[in-house]
């Protein structure tokens, strides 16, 4: 068993950690890639490990930042005109930075979430009134999501020698 994760107590302090759980997973995936693997496609769309994380980046600046934080774009860490629903990482990008970029701006979520009870609201554009519990749980969706997407890559790009690199 997981000893970091909580698995009874507070549901705020379960679902944060659920949540961070799930950013782990998601690094996790590409952990140990060199920067070849951590870029190749091995399917059809954009959708590579490295890409997982900069899609994970960008979701946590527009729900937090943007949404709950009330920041302008240009305002938000690390944004880039690229962050509407992208995969897209540039050359310029190491998987190193990348899982930075994920994880500064996963730390200024947690700041930002924390100022909100979970029955707070806000209005979302396309999506109307939501609380910060339904957005904390949409984020444990997406990362739970993408960090299977990565494990599924992963396997693929682990599968010609037949071994995980992670474990």
């Amino acid at each position: 068993m997981n000893t970091n994760m909580i698995t009874v107590g507070a549901e705020r302090v379960m679902v944060e950690n659920m949540l961070d759980h799930n950013r782990k997973a998601l690094i996790q995936t590409a952990s140990g890639l060199s920067e070849s693997a951590a870029r190749q496609r091995r399917v059809a769309s954009l959708t590579t490990p490295i890409s997982l994380i900069k899609h994970a980046a960008a979701a946590e600046r527009i729900w937090f930042q943007r949404f709950w934080g009330g920041l302008t774009e240009s305002e938000c860490d690390g944004y880039s005109r690229r962050d509407e629903g992208t995969f897209s990482v540039s050359a310029d990008e190491s998987l190193e930075d990348v899982i930075t970029e994920f994880e500064r701006a996963s730390q200024r979520s947690r700041e930002i979430a924390s100022r909100f009870q979970l029955d707070d609201t806000v209005e979302i554009p396309g999506e109307g009134l939501v609380s910060m519990r339904w957005t904390l749980l949409l984020m444990i969706q997406e990362f739970a999501r993408h960090a299977g997407h990565g494990d599924i890559l992963r396997e693929q790009i682990d599968e010609p020698t037949g071994r995980d690199s992670r474990r």
